[in-house]
């Protein structure tokens, strides 16, 4: 078993978000759900407890929750991703960010879209500065995936960082909701990733499933 650690899904009341969460609280880790009203961050809260039978997840407003954590995982939308975390950069320092969001310009979504910066991630990277290490991972693992915390995930979840150590918090907290993380290089690489995700979306659209993945062949089991 890995560290369990207190993690904030800031943004957490959103598609991705409640599921992560609710995973990770049954992996056994300290779960707050974040929002911009902390209200609505209990009431998601409160249905995962439900749904696991037991008070697993809390919820707070972002910044508490942000302030509260060790390891924050941001699922907010992209639009608004950076405003937000231009008031969370001073509560993050120290920490490990972990995003999850995409870079997208709708209503173009199955389009690859990479703003000036590279990625999201990388724009994180750039508000935060040197004293947050930002993860990119979990883009490619679809809402509709993570929904039944007993269902297996078959994908591989690729973590993009500049800090070896993020990273395999990164990968760890893949392991601990059924996928395997797999290193797939520096910060400026998450522009792939997520340019993935518009990719599977496409796909799914196309061919009416609900989360196309990724796979990485040729590594060994275990």
């Amino acid at each position: 078993m890995g560290q369990k650690y207190t993690l904030a899904v800031l943004g957490g009341t959103g598609n991705e978000g409640p599921g992560l969460a609710m995973r990770w609280a049954k992996a056994g880790h300290t779960v707050i759900i974040g929002s911009r009203e902390a209200e609505k961050a209990q009431r998601v809260a409160d249905e995962i407890n439900t749904k696991l039978g037991a008070p697993r997840v809390s919820g707070m407003a972002n910044a508490d929750a942000a302030r509260t954590c060790a390891v924050a995982v941001l699922t907010v939308p992209y639009a608004v991703q950076n405003a937000l975390l231009e008031t969370l950069r001073d509560t993050l320092q120290g920490k490990t960010l972990i995003n999850v969001n995409v870079a997208m310009k709708p209503p173009h979504v199955a389009q690859v879209y990479i703003p000036p910066e590279g990625s999201a991630a990388e724009q994180a990277q750039a508000i935060l500065g040197s004293g947050v290490d930002v993860v990119a991972a979990f883009q490619n693992v679809g809402a509709a995936t993570l929904e039944n915390p007993d269902h297996p995930i078959a994908c591989d979840v690729l973590v993009c960082g500049d800090k070896k150590a993020a990273k395999a918090i990164a990968i760890q907290l893949a392991a601990d909701i059924g996928t395997r993380g797999i290193d797939a290089g520096p910060l400026v690489n998450a522009k792939v990733v997520e340019g993935l995700t518009s990719v599977l979306i496409g796909i799914n659209i196309r061919y009416k499933v609900p989360g196309s993945g990724i796979r990485i062949t040729g590594l060994p089991e275990g």
